[in-house]
């Protein structure tokens, strides 16, 4: 079954220099037009080579099949910014999950497993072939949205703050569990590669589409920091993980984030030098991810009451869901 909503970009023109401008319009075009509606495209011709993606994952797979005394020993550090290493969901949680979280390579947060051999060695060389990925999708997205040459670029330009996460969901058993609850992302740009077990679902239209897993794509989504600065020309999608039936799923998900210290507002292209008015308040990142984290260490008793980027939101408008 082919992703009928959710379009793939072919990313092969911006690897061969100048030479296929129709094929880079075209791209941009796409992709221009799916975050301006839900937020999530498909890529190919990424750059990330297919045997890397497959070795990683079934690293993956064996790692998170090992007792729990074995994961124990890549338990996060104290006093981190956050929590870099092996991490289980609460039992009192409906999200049923496991993770390692790393930030880039030659961190000092990261505490990666030695077992099994060469995981820690790929996962690293996972993280590179992403952040390159990143960049170049920052790119385009600048070029997507107008703004000058590097925009993006000198503003995003800490790469410090990215993260990987290598994911687990455990196989559902209550009517409640759900792989990973909705929500959006609170960065710039994210990446997932999945196995071949669905779970992914955006909703678009009142409705949750399932984002099925086919091998050689990697899903893109945009986040809340891109909705900000476009003042939601591009839009933050929500989604979730359902929790799989039967089998248990793993994937991997790359985190294009903003430094902590950046200040996020909507950007004058798209609001006073087209005749907007602003739809958010300027804030500052790290309060409003302290915010998100404690969506997550003191969830709200009500759904209602959980942080979004609306938080900023100056009028009901930005409060709108979108289609």
């Amino acid at each position: 079954m082919a992703n009928k909503v959710f379009p793939t970009v072919d990313l092969s023109p911006f690897f061969n220099g100048e030479n296929d401008e129709n094929g880079k319009k075209k791209a941009k075009e796409t992709i221009s037009k799916a975050c301006s509606e839900y937020g999530f495209f498909l890529i190919v011709n990424h750059g990330v080579p297919q045997e890397f993606v497959s070795k990683a994952m079934q690293l993956s797979k064996t790692y998170f099949k090992y007792p729990d005394e074995e994961k124990l020993k890549c338990s996060p550090k104290s006093g981190v910014p956050l929590p870099a290493g092996h991490n289980k969901q609460p039992h009192n949680v409906p999200d049923k999950n496991e993770f390692i979280l790393m930030f880039p390579p030659d961190s000092s947060f990261n505490v990666l497993p030695s077992n099994p051999p060469e995981f820690k060695e790929t996962l690293e060389k996972m993280f590179i072939c992403f952040s390159k990925l990143g960049e170049l999708m920052e790119s385009i997205i600048n070029e997507c949205l107008g703004l000058p040459t590097n925009f993006l670029k000198e503003y995003n330009h800490d790469r410090s703050w990215d993260l990987m996460v290598a994911m687990h969901y455990f196989v559902a058993v209550g009517a409640e569990d759900i792989g990973q609850s909705e929500h959006e992302d609170g960065n710039c740009i994210s990446f997932v590669v999945q196995d071949d077990v669905s779970g992914l679902e955006v909703q678009y239209n009142g409705e949750w589409i399932p984002v099925i897993p086919e091998e050689g794509k990697i899903v893109v989504n945009v986040g809340d920091v891109i909705q900000v600065l476009t003042n939601n020309k591009f839009k933050s999608g929500m989604h979730r993980v359902a929790s799989p039936k039967g089998r248990s799923r793993n994937s991997f998900a790359f985190f294009y984030n903003l430094p902590g210290e950046k200040w996020v507002e909507p950007l004058p292209q798209f609001t006073k030098e087209i005749g907007e008015e602003p739809k958010y308040r300027r804030f500052k990142n790290q309060d409003y991810q302290a915010l998100r984290m404690r969506n997550k260490t003191h969830p709200p008793a009500r759904p209602e009451d959980v942080i979004r980027i609306t938080h900023y939101a100056i009028s009901t408008s930005g409060n709108k869901k979108f289609a």
